[in-house]
């Protein structure tokens, strides 16, 4: 991202952080006159020892120097997550933690290692992703639950885009927002990582002007490198399903993940899965 939208970005993530922040988590007497949730500017200003005109010009994303030691009480005032102070880090500071970036041959090269994880792993659908959320990988139970990535160009298959451009994954997940805020939360984490990357921004502008509940629950959404979520399917020809979302990193030269979806062992998801894979085996054959 360009050094302005980095400002921005900035600006926006400390906003909503201390609107989430609610005064007696801080140990501040709320009081009676507030208008707006969350602590004020001064208030944050106070727990992290610094002057109230400098906190506010962060905020605002002014361009102004800043140190570690004051971002970590900033962030320590603010309650961040680990993965939250990275974050603020990246883009406080401009500094991206790889250097160069994966190209599409590098990550859509799985190793044979991942390949065969991704075949045993057949009652737990299972999708690899690369930094910016394009799908790269995937075993057959996934395609059975979500649809045929093999279908879908690469540039179109990514994992952001398809939950909000097509309609199979919203009548899917029962609880869609809370599916789509843990790769939201998972794709901030990245934003924050790359800070260098351009592609990001290009990405998010158009991702804003093609679907409104977008830009509202980016806004909204959390920073996670790992986020655990419990899904709720409504599968078209399985019904009710039930999972829960593992989403690991995966160590390599190349920057993956590995998403698993793993049946609720107190449901009968699992028997579900494989019936559906069968029929479908067989109407293939």
């Amino acid at each position: 991202m360009n050094h302005q939208a980095r400002l921005q970005a900035l600006s926006e993530f400390l906003k909503a952080r201390r609107a989430r922040l609610l005064p007696q988590e801080a140990g501040i007497a709320p009081g009676t006159r507030r208008r707006t949730p969350g602590l004020r500017r001064e208030e944050v200003a106070q727990l992290a020892g610094v002057s109230t005109t400098w906190y506010t010009w962060l905020e605002q994303g002014r361009d102004i120097k800043v140190s570690t030691s004051v971002l970590d009480a900033v962030a320590t005032a603010l309650q961040l997550t680990v993965d939250e102070r990275k974050y603020l880090y990246a883009l406080a500071l401009e500094t991206s933690m790889n250097a160069s970036y994966p190209t599409k041959e590098e990550t859509t090269q799985i190793p044979s290692s991942l390949q065969r994880i991704l075949h045993e792993l057949r009652s737990c659908p299972t999708i690899i992703s690369d930094h910016r959320c394009h799908i790269v990988g995937w075993n057959e139970a996934a395609a059975h639950i979500f649809l045929d990535f093999e279908q879908i160009p690469f540039d179109q298959r990514n994992m952001i885009r398809l939950l909000f451009g097509r309609k199979e994954f919203q009548r899917l997940a029962i609880n869609w927002e809370h599916f789509a805020s843990g790769f939201l939360a998972i794709f901030r984490a990245y934003y924050g990582q790359y800070v260098e990357d351009e592609w990001y921004e290009q990405f998010l502008g158009e991702m804003r002007e093609l679907h409104p509940d977008f830009n509202r629950m980016w806004e909204q959404s959390q920073v996670s490198s790992a986020p655990e979520v419990v899904l709720e399917f409504r599968h078209a020809k399985a019904g009710k399903m039930q999972f829960h979302l593992t989403s690991l990193q995966v160590h390599g030269s190349s920057d993956l993940r590995c998403s698993v979806y793993t049946p609720d062992p107190n449901s009968p998801t699992e028997t579900k899965l494989m019936r559906l894979m069968e029929r479908d085996a067989l109407r293939s054959n």
